[in-house]
């Protein structure tokens, strides 16, 4: 979906952001209130349920109605990825929990069932989500509604639940219980997480799309199931094992257990292709080495499958089910990638305000500094999980931000290296001067990474092969920090020397790199460009280690393997195999 913003905000639109948007935040009350609880607080004890359910209530309008959230930053994306192989395996096996309540003997069957339907998940994910997409809001729209009808039926039998929306209850809630005050606040934190899924789709669908969706439907919906469980933990202290589906008549467990997978399913849809996503523009800002990316839509280019990605994430889930076994358990792993990335978030938004000249400026920065204060209790909160799971998606997340950080420094270290021998163009004229190579009637494009000197594939073509092409292209490909660039304008030409042109073309982060159809958009600017049969030529370094000072052994060992299993920059680039030819050579780093 293009640029929802330029269009009217239709129920269609609605419902599609509802059900790509709001997956993660909507699956929270299966498991949510019931980890406040085990905190260490008493279900069967007014005051405690009132606040945490005051508790909730504030920290849901405070993060949804004022966050808006990037997850562009290195930590960012590394943590990101981090807490992103928990949500399926902690949203399925919420959802599938529910049979121990259909039959205590379908126990036995709920880890090995959730294990299938991830494993069936990851499996389908190489078809693309165009199919399941179409689907995604009229079901989770479903499940909402279902969510509110359930709070309301409960809210009805105990109204008094509803005096919760009053903040000193979890002032109180807090000052009763000191001791246990930033675990509960890390339990809490679960009814918040998915807020990041906002600035991923704000480009799909649009804020007042997503706005309206969540004002008119999910905050509604989310609000009144809480207080629905709450209201159930104050008739009966017992229901505190899975207070969500004790909401429901015995007779229609089964087919709430069917719809909870099925938005369990789509939540976890959601955060995969969010990976593939932040996957994509990761690569496209250099953080990682290039990977094979599958275009699985011809209409949505957001739509991608990185199948090394989605293995790897489908082999962490599953250890983690296995791992943890339940629920409960996994809700302590829960949290602290998100946290961290938020208040990395509202730090980089006071930055931004801080440079602007807004009259609401003051105002707009004191909002955020005392979002940003909650944050940091937040993540005082989760760190208290560390022992108990938290260690996971943080110990993930730093193992992708060592590989994201070799990548990068390994790429400078190699530019550097390499950039001593490219020439300038004063010099390679001065080359070809004396060499007088042999004019080939034809179009040769040379890839360079280097939009101000010689590439080195060109440079030894000249002085081996004596050959120099009619219409010789030096192509470089920037990417730009924004997500687009309009088609038109991402293209500049200059002539360097007869024959010899230098074309810079920049793309945006979420642009699919075409590098066919960028040739053909620079014909715009030089009709006798020659496209037809032209050849285009990529360097390819075979890197070797040595003692070198700049980078330690493991990251020089590390920068190798990932430059040798990257994916062949034609392919990356979009250029058909017929028509690529490739230089290289070893380079010591």
């Amino acid at each position: 979906m293009s640029s929802a913003s330029a269009h009217s905000v239709t129920p269609a639109l609605i419902i599609g952001a509802i059900g790509i948007v709001f997956g993660d935040v909507g699956t929270s009350p299966l498991y949510a209130l019931r980890a406040v609880m085990q905190t260490g607080l008493d279900p069967s004890l007014l005051s405690d349920v009132l606040g945490v359910l005051s508790l909730i209530f504030w920290a849901i309008a405070l993060f949804k109605v004022a966050g808006t959230l990037s997850l562009m930053g290195l930590v960012g994306c590394a943590l990101f990825f981090g807490d992103g192989v928990i949500t399926p395996a902690i949203s399925v096996l919420s959802a599938v929990e529910g049979l121990e309540l259909v039959a205590p003997s379908f126990e036995a069957v709920v880890v090995p069932l959730a294990l299938g339907i991830l494993l069936a998940l990851f499996v389908i994910q190489k078809n693309g989500t165009t199919r399941i997409g179409r689907a995604f809001g009229p079901i989770m729209v479903s499940w909402f509604l279902v969510l509110a009808a359930l709070g309301v039926h409960s809210i009805l039998q105990t109204p008094e639940v509803l005096v919760a929306i009053d903040p000193r209850y979890a002032i109180e809630l807090l000052y009763r219980h000191p001791l246990v005050a930033l675990a509960i606040f890390g339990a809490v934190f679960l009814c918040v997480t998915g807020g990041e899924a906002l600035y991923a789709d704000l480009g799909h669908f649009g804020r007042k799309a997503i706005t309206r969706g969540w004002l008119l439907l999910v905050w509604p919906a989310l609000l009144l199931n809480y207080f629905g469980q709450g209201a159930l933990l104050l008739r009966d202290a017992g229901a505190i094992q899975n207070p969500f589906f004790l909401l429901a008549p015995r007779e229609l467990l089964l087919p709430l257990v069917c719809l909870a997978t099925a938005a369990t399913v789509i939540a976890s849809q959601a955060v995969i292709s969010g990976v593939f996503s932040i996957t994509r523009q990761c690569q496209q800002l250099g953080l990682l080495p290039r990977m094979r990316i599958v275009h699985s839509s011809e209409e949505a280019i957001g739509q991608v499958y990185v199948p090394f990605i989605n293995w790897m994430l489908c082999v962490t889930t599953l250890v983690l089910v296995i791992g943890f076994g339940s629920s409960s358990s996994l809700a302590g792993a829960y949290g602290v990638g998100v946290s961290v990335t938020m208040a990395l978030d509202s730090i980089l938004m006071l930055a931004l305000l801080g440079s602007t000249t807004n009259r609401y400026r003051p105002a707009l920065m004191a909002v955020m500094a005392f979002v940003l204060l909650i944050e940091i209790g937040f993540i005082a909160g989760n760190l208290l999980k560390l022992p108990d799971g938290g260690w996971v998606p943080l110990a993930l997340g730093i193992l992708l931000f060592f590989v994201m950080v070799t990548w990068r420094q390994g790429r400078n270290v190699l530019a550097a290296k390499v950039r001593r021998d490219d020439f300038t163009i004063a010099e390679f004229q001065h080359l070809i001067e004396r060499i007088q190579p042999t004019a080939v009637e034809k179009t040769a494009v040379y890839l360079a990474s280097d939009s101000t000197s010689v590439p080195r594939a060109l440079v030894r073509n000249v002085q081996l092969n004596r050959v120099l092409h009619a219409q010789t292209v030096l192509l470089t490909v920037q990417t730009a920090a924004s997500p687009r660039v309009l088609t038109g304008s991402r293209t500049r030409m200059q002539e360097l020397l007869p024959g010899v042109y230098r074309i810079v073309c920049t793309v945006g982060f979420m642009d699919h790199i075409d590098v066919p159809a960028l040739m053909q958009e620079a014909r715009r600017h030089f009709k006798d460009l020659e496209l037809k049969g032209a050849v285009y030529i990529v360097g390819r370094d075979d890197i070797v280690t040595s003692r070198r000072p700049g980078m330690t052994r493991i990251q020089k060992a590390l920068f190798a393997f990932m430059s040798r299993n990257a994916e062949f920059a034609g392919s990356h680039f979009g250029i058909p195999a017929e028509r690529i030819l490739e230089s290289g050579r070893q380079v010591e780093i």
